[in-house]
């Protein structure tokens, strides 16, 4: 099943189950099952809800609502980089030891079909087209071989990265959390509903062009290794979200340049997972200010 958060046409942000491009409200304004898709993680109730319940519920049809992050309220966004050995390789950096971790903050995200906001003080805009997982319950210092007892779903995510922030010093968190930079979505899909995770294909377009391409067995920390590492140093809780890497193809380093402009279409498609679309659009009254790349 494809679950989906949104803003119905009542003015509501809700949640609901998606099924031929009609949406089933399950939140407030349909049958009030949890406040937010998060909020439904966090009970215990996603992915547990039958065609038969949804069905009863009332709808609305996809192309009226405003969709929403699919988890808007995470306590956590834990983001891991350079996870695809071909992004090892157009980075140089080959062979780590243990995953690169950053921080991306929840009201950085934005939903499906809503802009990419460049801001007005780069010149340096960027894709990255990742999948990421929610997790289903509190865990802390997880086994590998126990980590997918602790996802509830998975869904597309889009890292949109501000270069010359990320790039102007060691740390990364100023360029990875602009307002409107984190695109995740349309869906977030039961991690039952997966039989073969790592056969799952990525794929970033930009204007229809494919940038990226990657199979989820080409992750050099597999999943299993990224929640024992993470919960390793930090407990995180039902509805946190890991943002597992993106591989090789990002506009930075191609030749010639492929950084992102205005009005450029960006889109995130995994198999079974949907088609994440957003459209940048340049931040005019941005704060003043940057940073040297």
């Amino acid at each position: 099943m494809h679950y989906a958060s949104y803003v119905s046409t009542d003015g509501l942000p809700t949640w609901g189950i998606a099924e031929d491009g009609t949406l089933y409200t399950l939140g407030p304004g349909g049958l009030d099952l949890a406040p937010s898709l998060g909020e439904a993680v966090r009970a215990g109730i996603f992915g547990s809800i039958t065609r038969e319940q949804y069905r009863q519920a009332p709808s609305v049809a996809e192309a009226d609502v405003e969709f929403l992050p699919a988890v808007g309220d995470p306590g956590k966004i834990i983001c891991i980089g350079v996870n695809y050995r071909s992004h090892q390789e157009e980075t140089g950096k080959v062979e780590q030891k243990a995953p690169t971790v950053f921080t991306r903050f929840a009201d950085t995200q934005m939903g499906h079909l809503q802009p990419a906001l460049m801001p007005a003080s780069t010149t340096k805009f960027d894709y990255e087209g990742e999948m990421a997982l929610v997790i289903a319950k509190d865990a802390w210092h997880v086994p590998a071989d126990q980590a997918f007892d602790y996802v509830a779903g998975y869904g597309a995510y889009n890292d949109f990265s501000v270069r010359d922030w990320q790039k102007a010093a060691s740390q990364w968190i100023p360029g990875k959390n602009f307002p409107g930079t984190g695109g995740f979505g349309p869906y977030l899909v039961p991690a039952g509903d997966i039989e073969d995770l790592e056969s799952l294909t990525l794929e970033t377009r930009v204007n229809g062009e494919v940038r990226q391409k990657a199979m989820l067995r080409d992750l050099y920390f597999s999943i299993p290794e990224l929640i024992a590492y993470v919960t390793g140093f930090t407990k995180l809780s039902a509805g946190d979200v890991i943002v597992t890497g993106t591989p090789g193809g990002v506009g930075l380093f191609m030749q010639p340049s492929g950084l992102l402009s205005d009005g450029d279409v960006v889109e995130v498609e995994i198999t079974g997972l949907g088609v994440l679309r957003n459209t940048v659009r340049r931040e005019e009254d941005g704060a003043a200010g940057g940073a040297s790349s």
